[in-house]
């Protein structure tokens, strides 16, 4: 009985031990290369800009910022440009970028969100395998530019 409760013991500890092992971080990195710098640094909250119809529907181009979306390993936010209302071209102005594989993950992950967003013109857009988290967080922010943008 007692080797089984120790045999317990020790499984539960080495289980908590792996679940809590993170691989992700990578100490010692320097900045981040400027692939990955957001496109505009911004302090104030996100806004709309641009001109609007007489009948309240977008005219013209204009961009709207989204909403800075918390992921695990850092912040994601977008900037939707449009013309007529359509979506032109969505940059980031956040994105993870704590560690190398951050920056190595969001240099090949980016690129397709983008995309995607402008071929779906939504929202709704499949996910990169292996950048979940930033993924999850792009979706997030671009759906909040989108609708504050009204479309």
């Amino acid at each position: 009985m007692r080797r089984v409760l120790f045999a317990v013991v020790v499984t539960a500890i080495g289980l908590v031990l792996l679940l809590s092992f993170k691989p992700h971080d990578v100490a010692g990195v320097a900045e981040p290369p400027a692939a990955l710098a957001p496109t505009q640094a911004q302090s104030s909250p996100p806004t709309a800009q641009g001109s609007t119809g007489s009948a309240g529907k977008p005219s013209g181009s204009r961009t709207v910022d989204g909403d800075v979306a918390d992921t695990r390993w850092g912040p994601v936010q977008v900037r939707i440009a449009l013309t007529g209302g359509k979506i032109t071209d969505v940059q980031v102005l956040q994105a993870p970028d704590g560690n190398r594989r951050d920056i190595e993950i969001n240099n090949r992950a980016l690129p397709i969100l983008q995309q995607e967003a402008l071929s779906a013109q939504s929202a709704q857009i499949d996910s990169v395998s292996g950048a979940t988290y930033t993924s999850d967080g792009y979706t997030r922010s671009l759906q909040s530019a989108i609708d504050r943008a009204g479309l």
